[in-house]
């Protein structure tokens, strides 16, 4: 038997070989075991999973045509969430619900707020009672501005890329390639708008969810409640805005996927305002014209401007 000590370089080449071999594996480990992602409601959960790509395992605990106004969490929620690698959140006022929830779960990650560094607006405050019970000055709707929604998508491609640094090189195409996308849609919706006469830019919807695209794309829109689908407007209030429709001679109004639409149905029946269809505000649909972000915003589009463009 040849006992003859290894040289060593032979040795140093071995162990560089076992150290790549192993990283090789940690690599591919951790690749079949994707990284786990609690986000608050479904917009951002497809966000998230747009730029995460096959990387990511996404859960959302608000999903398509759920009111996160109304959400009521069960226990089984904060113990997920504490065993998440990251929490994403809007921010805003919107869910603050989720950071109750991660620190009753024991969540020890990084809580990212995909808003972070975007222009916020305040909320409207045009006489009506809109019931404010965020507590707070600022609109949380900020992904109605699909420009926006370009700043969320940078801020979840930098946590993924800081919590898998494996995987930052996909995640930063995938933010690429997702932006890319909104930038074209953004375009999009500004043209199809810019050619409408300002007179008929107005349309009422079940709540204050659109002040940043109104901003953004010329809209003017009219809510008799506030914020939150939760909020009870005051019969003087939805009096008032029947009288403000009748006198601007606003053409239709939207129901919304997670308000109910009774209230519409009156304001429509005493102003003879058309209703226009559906508008998407806080939530993807489960079936339909929005399961995910691109698809909601020109849902929203089509009929914003069929409904304007059909107005006498």
């Amino acid at each position: 038997m040849n006992t003859t000590p290894l040289r060593p370089a032979l040795r140093r080449r071995l162990r560089n070989l076992a150290t790549a071999c192993a990283a090789l594996l940690v690599a591919a480990t951790a690749h079949a075991q994707p990284l786990e992602v609690s986000t608050s409601f479904s917009i951002l959960g497809d966000l998230v999973r747009q730029v995460g790509g096959e990387r990511v395992k996404v859960r959302t605990l608000v999903g398509p045509d759920e009111d996160a106004h109304a959400f009521q969490p069960r226990p089984s929620d904060a113990r997920e969430i504490g065993a998440a690698a990251l929490v994403v959140v809007n921010g805003l006022g919107f869910d603050d619900w989720m950071l109750r929830l991660a620190r009753a779960g024991g969540f020890k990650g990084e809580v990212v707020v995909a808003s972070a560094g975007i222009d916020t607006l305040a909320m409207a405050r045009d006489g009506h009672d809109h019931g404010h019970d965020h507590g707070k000055a600022v609109d949380p709707h900020a992904w109605q501005d699909v420009g926006n929604v370009r700043r969320y998508v940078a801020n979840i491609a930098d946590a993924l890329a800081k919590a898998d640094p494996a995987g930052a090189s996909a995640y930063r195409s995938n933010a690429e390639r997702y932006d890319g996308a909104l930038k074209a849609l953004d375009a999009e919706i500004r043209a199809a708008f810019a050619a409408l006469p300002a007179e008929r830019r107005k349309v009422v919807s079940s709540h204050d969810a659109f002040g940043y695209f109104g901003r953004a794309y010329g809209i003017r829109f009219l809510a008799p409640v506030g914020v939150s689908n939760n909020a009870e407007p005051t019969a003087q209030g939805v009096a008032r805005l029947i009288r403000q429709l009748k006198a601007e001679k606003v053409p239709a109004v939207f129901i919304e996927n997670v308000a109910d639409p009774r209230l519409i149905e009156r304001i429509r029946s005493e102003s003879g305002a058309r209703v226009g269809g559906t508008l998407y505000s806080d939530a993807l649909s489960a079936a339909g014209p929005a399961p995910d972000y691109l698809q909601m915003m020109r849902a929203n589009l089509n009929a914003l401007r069929t409904a304007l463009l059909d107005a006498n």
